[in-house]
């Protein structure tokens, strides 16, 4: 799969066996499962930290073949899931984080236009979000670029 923004080609990496059934060394039953998950979820955890945390702490290699569901599947059904999906929510401190720096360095034109890559992300993940009914028809991010030229 090609790179969103270049010629590139995109990162290697490697695949998970495709193993259909759980691993036989989980003890944990998928009650205990879900309900440490929404348990991590009020700690104020993410989802992503959420599984690193149940991979690295206790074991569990994939949460979906242990239980059937993702974890932001559990989240929704405990009501602790975030209103924003967390990578909508990364690039939206990702652009933050650059408007920052160009409040400081006004002529900086790499991060200007990198400013530009990221609101296009943005713009291109909400309308994914928007047409599955995962955020609201209405929620809308309000460009920068167009301010600072």
């Amino acid at each position: 799969m090609a790179r969103t923004h270049s010629h590139k080609r995109g990162k290697s990496h490697s695949t998970r066996p495709p193993a259909l059934k759980s691993t036989s060394w989980i003890t944990m039953s998928q009650k205990d499962v879900e309900d440490l998950i929404v348990k991590m979820a009020h700690e104020g955890l993410t989802p992503s930290i959420i599984g690193e945390r149940l991979r690295d702490e206790y074991g569990i290699p994939s949460v979906k073949k242990l239980i059937g569901k993702s974890v932001v599947d559990v989240l929704r059904e405990g009501n602790v899931a975030p209103p924003i999906p967390e990578d909508l929510n990364n690039l939206l401190r990702k652009a933050r984080r650059i408007m920052d720096h160009l409040n400081t360095f006004h002529s900086d034109r790499k991060s200007k236009h990198a400013l530009e890559l990221v609101e296009a992300s943005i713009y291109r993940l909400a309308n994914y979000y928007k047409r599955k009914g995962i955020i609201p028809n209405n929620w809308q991010y309000k460009a920068v670029v167009a301010q600072l030229a």
